[in-house]
């Protein structure tokens, strides 16, 4: 795959005049299960806009992607349960965080006293509208207006969380419960080699999101593919987690994130060849707690 999908700006200038909507949604003729699965993070189409502002290339600006994680979540339609997945990309506007985290440092003009300047993402560099790459690269080369914020915030992060708040609206409606599984990849843990490491991360915002049976569900199908596992350490969870995790009011969230190593080449953006026996074996897992959570929440 070439490292900007075919037709990434005409994609993006569409997006954001209106012609092609900022997410996805794939919905299954019937939905069997209390389940909906997210991808937040990886979508890639890069307005030339964007790619004027920024001081780094497509290449770099990609390092924030969960580079095709809608791709391997592509088997959920199929078994009955709804896909939703961002098209613009997260360094363009991140959804899983407040609306408003914003760096003043990074605004030309002064921000409303509703943003919440002050977060840990924020002074990461990581807010809303990020500063920097996930590697620590600044994005911009000027800094930008209020207004440029705000209109990513309406026209991308607004419909995202909409689309997702509908959709376990009409889940827990249907089912008497919902669970989300949110899901991301990570990159390789620096310093480590090569097979070290979790495979996969759960988080549950250690245990507030979701209730123990459910989390365990998903781990026990996870194990079941050959996955090490690890839970909570280092992604608990992001804004979608806190916001969306209601347990007591039957909302359930499990934020996943997938090693990137085992399906792409981190450095060139490119499939390995075992992206198709991981799409599989997530599409297996998947399959797995949609028969079992109906009897757990």
């Amino acid at each position: 795959m070439d490292l900007v999908p075919p037709r990434p700006e005409q994609d993006a200038a569409a997006c954001a005049d209106g012609e092609l909507p900022p997410c996805v949604l794939t919905r299954p003729p019937r939905q069997s299960a209390p389940v909906v699965v997210a991808s937040p993070h990886s979508g890639r189409a890069y307005a030339p806009d964007f790619l004027a502002l920024s001081r780094l290339d497509a290449r770099a600006l990609r390092k924030s992607e969960d580079g095709f994680v809608d791709e391997l979540c592509a088997g959920a339609p199929g078994l009955g349960l709804p896909l939703l997945a961002a098209r613009f990309p997260r360094a363009w506007c991140d959804v899983n965080r407040e609306p408003w985290e914003l760096d003043p440092a990074m605004f030309e003009d002064a921000l409303p006293p509703y943003v919440n300047a002050t977060s840990p993402r924020v002074a990461a560099g990581l807010g809303t509208i990020a500063r920097v790459v996930a590697s620590g690269e600044p994005i911009y080369r000027r800094k930008l207006r209020f207004a440029e914020a705000q209109a990513r915030i309406e026209a991308c992060w607004r419909p995202y969380h909409a689309a997702l708040a509908g959709l376990i609206a009409e889940t827990r409606a249907a089912f008497g419960a919902c669970l989300l599984l949110d899901i991301h990849s990570m990159p390789r843990p620096p310093g480590l080699p090569h097979g070290h490491g979790p495979d996969i991360v759960v988080g549950d915002l250690h245990g507030a999101s979701c209730a123990r049976p459910v989390v365990q569900l998903v781990e026990q199908a996870l194990r079941g593919e050959g996955f090490a596992i690890r839970r909570n350490d280092p992604y608990a969870g992001g804004y979608v987690t806190r916001h969306y995790g209601r347990p007591r009011e039957h909302v359930h969230v499990v934020q996943i994130e997938i090693a990137r190593a085992l399906y792409m080449d981190e450095a060139t953006m490119l499939r390995l060849p075992g992206f198709g026996a991981l799409q599989a074996s997530l599409t297996r897992i998947l399959a797995r707690v949609a028969a079992a959570v109906p009897a757990l929440v």
